[in-house]
């Protein structure tokens, strides 16, 4: 039974159209539900999932965000996988978090990036701050995407697969310049440089998100910058 409903849920997740970190997310709080209960979901009544949502909220003292993935993925499941209409499911509402995003002066991401030991980290992130690209747009940068003659940068992987053109300053044009002739490759701007150093000309992918968001929190600690929530997004944000 067990494997019944989590399959069955799985198919109409993937139906849906839902990703995988979804499909992930909502399977998991089915099955949390499950073993608080000690029984297979369908045999879960409404009164006790609505026992089970007060004590997650009001005893576990659950986040907003994860009230919020156990209301969809549970809503999902008895609505959708087992076709019921109940009242409580109508009732679901996880409270909004209200954080102030993060930001980061002029001074200090000049501050962070003058810690930025090395020059394939420095361009990258230089580039993201100057041209307000999220982390992977800067990562997946080509060659024929720099108009020198415009002076745009031509972004093709934006949310929602749309394309945009964002300005790019000159200083920024130079930087990208030198940068790429340390390695010369025909169509990455930051090709990964592989284990010697030495295998970025031939590289066939970007460098890693996690070498570069590394090289950000060691940069972040040796200027000194406490602020929670800073990462590269931040300086997409700075740049605006």
């Amino acid at each position: 039974m067990m494997n019944d409903w989590y399959q069955r849920m799985v198919d109409n997740l993937q139906l849906n159209g839902k990703g995988e970190r979804t499909q992930q997310a909502y399977t998991r709080s089915v099955r949390m539900l499950s073993q608080f209960y000690g029984k297979t979901p369908d045999l879960v009544s409404e009164q006790e999932l609505q026992e089970y949502f007060l004590q997650r909220k009001n005893v576990n003292h659950w986040s907003p965000k994860t009230m919020r993935i156990c209301y969809c993925g549970i809503r999902f499941f008895y609505e959708k996988v087992l076709d019921r209409n109940w009242r409580i499911l109508g009732l679901l509402r996880a409270q909004n978090e209200r954080r102030l995003p993060a930001v980061l002066s002029v001074e200090e991401v000049r501050s962070l990036l003058s810690h930025i030991k090395t020059f394939h980290n420095y361009a990258y992130l230089s580039t993201v701050y100057s041209c307000g690209l999220r982390l992977h747009e800067g990562l997946h940068l080509e060659v024929s995407d720099i108009d020198s003659s415009r002076m745009m940068i031509h972004v093709h992987r934006d949310k929602g697969a749309k394309d945009r053109y964002v300005p790019l300053p000159q200083s920024t044009l130079k930087l990208l310049r030198r940068y790429w002739l340390t390695h010369r490759h025909r169509h990455l701007l930051f090709p990964a440089l592989g284990r010697s150093g030495k295998g970025a000309k031939e590289s066939q992918t970007p460098m890693a998100k996690s070498s570069v968001q590394g090289a950000f929190r060691r940069a972040k600690f040796d200027a000194a910058i406490g602020k929670k929530g800073v990462a590269i997004h931040t300086l997409r944000s700075a740049s605006t």
